[in-house]
């Protein structure tokens, strides 16, 4: 299967967007989709857990802005990646992957 984002993505580009702004609005839009996806985590485990000790509250903080820097850093290398370069390398991976998991069902799944 495609991920959203390479759908969002080839999508854009049909519509004749340019690779960066198609990468951007990709990116973009998953914001909201990971606080709320976060958000639906959190008051499930509040709910069902009763809430949270100071430690875990502390190393959920810890683990949220080790997250955000580590994803900060990711986008600004895949955002230069994708200013000099195009997709085709993800394509070419996504085609070799695809053929060697249907042989591996075909042949020995």
């Amino acid at each position: 299967g495609t991920s959203r984002s390479g759908a969002k993505i080839v999508g854009a580009l049909i519509l004749g967007v340019s690779r960066t702004v198609a990468a951007e609005f990709t990116f973009v839009l998953a914001i909201p989709v990971m606080f709320g996806a976060s958000g639906i985590k959190l008051l499930k485990f509040i709910k069902v857990g009763g809430g949270f000790t100071g430690m875990e509250a502390a190393m959920l903080i810890v683990g949220c802005l080790v997250a955000f820097v580590v994803s900060i850093i990711a986008i600004k290398f895949l955002m230069g990646y994708i200013k000099k370069n195009d997709f085709k390398p993800f394509g070419y991976y996504r085609i070799v992957l695809g053929i060697l998991v249907l042989g591996y069902f075909l042949f020995l799944g």
